[in-house]
């Protein structure tokens, strides 16, 4: 049995590292408080850490993501002792990151109980992102995670709503997917929770979602959030007839929670094979027309 944790983010104003520091600390000691061995945060939630910048710096879309780039290898190091510390797998979202070739990358980490497993950048770019902050597309494709709490995948925000991104997690096994989020409508939150559903029924697996929340009027990139923590799954046999696992009560919220439970993933793999339906091995037919 898996035991995760998918957190609704409120972006904290912290006045300096050591504010931040113990920000993260208890963010990450409550959402593993009742035995979570994965713990999930949303996308850009790096962004948190412009809040130590200078009002004019964190203030200015561009400056704001050049000047958090020395503080991105110090929130990896507390990311990963954080990881180490309570035995856990640890997502803590993603961050804009400068790449030797000049262009930043929404890029998403990923730790365990014994240190960084690796990273997933972004694949596909919003308008946002491409016309206005300048953000790059990922250029390594899509990692598998081989780890002791199953085969995850990471598919950040938009990139959940592509189904052949998903398609080439499913077709290399993947158990579990994890889609740390930020958006700033509701109808961005609806479209990355149609898109995380779909893809779960489409290819019988688990999507965990990990959503930005509340407001945050110092950032121009992280202003304002909608969305809901939620885990789905497959409509089939043992699990909810909605495809709806778990999710948090309100899509709109001002106060950090997090989204806990339990989910015995092989139970989800056998769907594959013995389920009412045969989705993942149907898929192929839908192109000889």
């Amino acid at each position: 049995m898996l035991r995760f944790a998918a957190c609704q983010y409120v972006f904290p104003l912290c006045p300096d590292w050591a504010a931040y520091a113990a920000h993260l600390e208890d963010c990450v000691a409550e959402g593993a408080r009742d035995g979570a061995s994965l713990l999930l945060l949303p996308e850009y939630a790096a962004m948190a850490l412009t809040g130590l910048l200078p009002g004019e710096e964190r203030g200015d879309l561009h400056h704001s993501i050049s000047a958090l780039q020395p503080l991105i290898p110090q929130w990896l190091e507390l990311c990963e002792n954080l990881a180490r510390r309570h035995q856990i797998h640890f997502c803590p979202g993603s961050a804009p990151v400068l790449d030797e070739d000049g262009i930043y990358r929404n890029r998403a980490f990923l730790f365990g109980p014994e240190g960084l497993i690796g990273h997933q950048d972004k694949i596909i770019m919003t308008r946002f992102e491409r016309e206005q902050w300048f953000i790059g597309a990922g250029v390594e494709g899509l990692e598998v995670f081989e780890t002791a709490i199953g085969r995850l995948g990471i598919l950040i925000c938009y990139d959940n709503e592509f189904p052949m991104l998903a398609r080439h997690l499913a077709e290399r096994e993947v158990d579990l997917v994890l889609a740390p989020s930020c958006t700033d409508t509701e109808a961005g939150a609806h479209r990355v929770r149609i898109g995380a559903q779909a893809r779960a029924l489409e290819n019988q697996f688990a999507v965990l979602v990990s959503p930005t929340a509340g407001k945050a009027p110092w950032s121009p990139a992280v202003d304002e959030n909608f969305g809901r923590a939620a885990l789905y799954v497959p409509s089939d046999y043992g699990m909810p007839p909605d495809g709806i696992f778990a999710q948090s009560p309100r899509m709109f919220t001002d106060t950090r929670c997090w989204l806990g439970g339990e989910i015995d993933l092989s139970g989800v793999r056998a769907l594959r094979t013995q389920g009412q339906v045969a989705l993942f091995r149907d898929w192929p037919e839908q192109f000889l027309l």
